[in-house]
C-alpha cells in the first residue's frame, strides 16, 4: 500500500502510508507479526487527541514524535519524545473519548516516572532490548522499514514489552494521574473508565491468554470502581465527544481496517451503508484486493463530494501509481500537496511519481519535490533513498552518494553511512555545504583512523582529533 497509509517494511505485512512510498498491498493482519506504520491522516488524528493531555502534563507535544504500530495486540506506551499506538488498540476503541482515555493513563505513567519492575527487566535484559528497540524506533520515524523492523526483529520484536510491567499500586496511580491530566485538559474522564470496564473480563483469563496490555498493565475490579468513582467526580464527566470528533475516529478506524483487513472490512462495511467512512473503507479494500476500478469509481464519487479533501487526492494518486498508471498519478499527487504544503509525506509520494516519469524536466521538479520535503523532515530515510535514485538517473554521483550516505545514516547503518560519505568527499567539489555535510557524516559515523588520517591530511579535521 502506500497512499493512507505506509507499511515500513514490504515483506513483514502489507499497509501503505499516507504518503510516503509506494508498498506491496497485502493483508497485514495475514501474520501476527508487527509493522511500523507512517499515515499523515492517523498521525494527525492521534496528536490531536495527545496534544492537550500532553500539554497539561507540562510535556511540548511538539517534541514527542507518534509512532503508529501495525499489530492486532491492544497496547500502548508513552516514553520520553515518543507515544506509540497500537493498531489494535485503536480499533478497539469506540470513540475518541475512550483512546484519549489511554493516553492520559500512559502519560500518567510516564508523569510519575514509573519503571520496569526491576526483577523482569532483569530477567528479560531489558538494557540491550530498549536499546535496541530505541534504535529500531528512531529508524521507523526515519521511513526505514528494512532497518527498523530487523532492529526491532532483534529486540524480539516488541516482545519483552510484557516485561514492562507495572505493580496494581503503580497502575492505581497512573489511573489518578491520567484522571488529573483529563481534569486539567477539560477532557472527560468517562473514556478512561469505560476502556478498562470493556475489557473487565481479561482478569479471568489465565496469563497466555490476555491482551499485552493487560498482562502489563494488571486489572482488576476493585481498580475499575475506584476509577469510575474518581472519574464521576470530575467537573468534564458528562461532557461528549463532538460530533466532528467521532466522525474522525470511525474514519480512522476504517482506513486502518481497510489497509489492514480488506476483507473483513468488506463485510463490516457493507455495499449497502452510503457514509464517508463505509466507502472510504470499501475503496481501501478494493484497492487491497487488487481491484483498481472499483476502489477508483468510490473515491471519483468520495471526491465529487469533498473536492478539496487531501488524502483522498492522495489516495487516488498511490492507486494509479502502485498499478503502473504512472502519468494519471501525477495530478492527484499534485492536488494533495497543494491542499496540504506542510505535510511532508505527501511531498515524497509526489516526488516519487514525478522521478519515474521519463522526462528531465520531470525529474529536476521531483528532486526539488524530496528536497522540500526533507526541509520539513530531514530524517525521513525514504526520501534521502528516492534522491539518490534520481540524483544517479541524472548523472549527479556525487549528490546521489552523498544522499546514499544520508539514508544510511538515518536508518543507523552507519558503517554504509561512512562508506558513500567517504565516496562522496571525491566527487563533491572541496569545501561546499554538500562536502562539509559528507565529512559530517563521516566524523559522526564511527571513522576508521585510515579515515581520520586521510581527512587529516586533507586539512579537513585537525590531526590532533585523531587521538
Amino acid at each position: 500500500m502506500a497512499s493512507p497509509l505506509h507499511v515500513l517494511k514490504r515483506t513483514v505485512t502489507g499497509l501503505a502510508l499516507s504518503g510516503a512510498l509506494a508498498l506491496a498491498p497485502v493483508a497485514a493482519f495475514a501474520q501476527d507479526r508487527m509493522t511500523l506504520i507512517r499515515d499523515t491522516e492517523i498521525e494527525a488524528t492521534l496528536r490531536s487527541y495527545s496534544e492537550p493531555i500532553l500539554d497539561a502534563a507540562g510535556i511540548n507535544s511538539a517534541d514527542v514524535n507518534i509512532l503508529l504500530i501495525g499489530s492486532r495486540d491492544l497496547n500502548a506506551f508513552a516514553a520520553p519524545r515518543t507515544m506509540g499506538f497500537f493498531t489494535g488498540l485503536i480499533l478497539e476503541s469506540k470513540t475518541p473519548n475512550q483512546l484519549q482515555g489511554v493516553i492520559a493513563h500512559e502519560v500518567g505513567h510516564l508523569a510519575a516516572g514509573h519503571s520496569a519492575r526491576s526483577g523482569e527487566m532483569q530477567r528479560a535484559g531489558m538494557q540491550p532490548f530498549l536499546l535496541t528497540m530505541g534504535l529500531g524506533v528512531l529508524a521507523a520515524l526515519a521511513g526505514a522499514g528494512d532497518a527498523a523492523v530487523a532492529l526491532m526483529g532483534s529486540a524480539g520484536q516488541f516482545g519483552a514489552l510484557g516485561a514492562m510491567g507495572y505493580s496494581r499500586e503503580q497502575e492505581g496511580r497512573a489511573d489518578q494521574a491520567g484522571l488529573n491530566l483529563l481534569d486539567k485538559a477539560g477532557i472527560s474522564g468517562r473514556g478512561l473508565y469505560e476502556f478498562f470496564d470493556n475489557f473487565r473480563y481479561q482478569e479471568v483469563f489465565q496469563e497466555a491468554r490476555r491482551y499485552e496490555y493487560f498482562r502489563s498493565h494488571p486489572l482488576s475490579s476493585d481498580r475499575i470502581e475506584r476509577l469510575r468513582a474518581r472519574a464521576e467526580k470530575l467537573k468534564d464527566y458528562d461532557k461528549l465527544d463532538s460530533p466532528e470528533a467521532l466522525a474522525e475516529h470511525e474514519i480512522m478506524k476504517a482506513k486502518l481496517l481497510g489497509f489492514l483487513s480488506p476483507q473483513r472490512a468488506i463485510v463490516t462495511y457493507s455495499e449497502t451503508d452510503p457514509s464517508y467512512p463505509a466507502r472510504y473503507a470499501r475503496s481501501i479494500a478494493y484497492y487491497q484486493m487488487k481491484e483498481p476500478d472499483k476502489a477508483l469509481r468510490l473515491i471519483e464519487d468520495m471526491l465529487a463530494e469533498q473536492p478539496d479533501n487531501a488524502y483522498l487526492w492522495e489516495l487516488k494518486g498511490q492507486i494509479l501509481f502502485e498499478f503502473g498508471r504512472t502519468q494519471e498519478a501525477e495530478q492527484p499527487q499534485r492536488k494533495s500537496v497543494e491542499l496540504m504544503p506542510e505535510a511532508p509525506l505527501l511531498r515524497v509520494n509526489l516526488g516519487q511519481t514525478l522521478i519515474a516519469l521519463d522526462d528531465e524536466a520531470k525529474l529536476a521538479e521531483g528532486v526539488a519535490e524530496l528536497r522540500k520535503a526533507l526541509t520539513q523532515e530531514n530524517d525521513n530515510a525514504v526520501a534521502w533513498r528516492l534522491l539518490a535514485e534520481a540524483y544517479d538517473r541524472s548523472g549527479d554521483d556525487g549528490q546521489a552518494r552523498l544522499a546514499t550516505a544520508e539514508y544510511n545514516f538515518h536508518i543507523g547503518n552507519r558503517q554504509q553511512a561512512r562508506v558513500f560519505a567517504m565516496r562522496a568527499r571525491d566527487l563533491l567539489d572541496r569545501d561546499t555545504p554538500q562536502w562539509r555535510r559528507a565529512t559530517d557524516i563521516v566524523l559522526t559515523s564511527n571513522p576508521s583512523r585510515e579515515d581520520l588520517r586521510e581527512l587529516a591530511q586533507e586539512g579537513a579535521i585537525r590531526s590532533g582529533s585523531m587521538r
